[in-house]
């Protein structure tokens, strides 16, 4: 029963997601992600939710902010073309449904 009442996305996604970040010059750069910080080129660990994240950095060569959009995970739809509303509620709220771009490139110069 418990599993008919879970989404799609709930039961599949972590409630994390790994992202590459990069830097197009492929230098270290001190980022941070969510006010976390972190060193590009690297993977970083971020929590899934509704909403973009914003990777700074006081880097002076570079972008002072990258915008990660996010969108809805296809494994949701899944859900819902099934007939899932409960499901799909679920997934909503769990936040399980979004997802981010894999690889992100911080602009720099050198």
């Amino acid at each position: 029963m418990l599993a008919a009442l879970s989404g799609c996305a709930t039961i599949i996604n972590d409630s994390t997601q790994k992202i590459n970040i990069s830097t197009s010059t492929g230098e270290k750069v001190d980022v941070n992600v969510d006010g976390i910080p972190f060193q590009a080129p690297g993977i970083a660990t971020v929590q899934r939710k509704k909403g973009d994240k914003l990777i700074t950095t006081k880097d002076t060569r570079c972008a002072q902010s990258t915008i990660l959009p996010s969108s809805v995970d296809p494994v949701f739809f899944i859900n819902v073309l099934s007939g899932g509303v409960l499901g799909s509620t679920t997934d909503y709220v769990s936040e399980k449904m979004w997802r981010y771009e894999e690889n992100v490139v911080v602009s720099c110069q050198r």
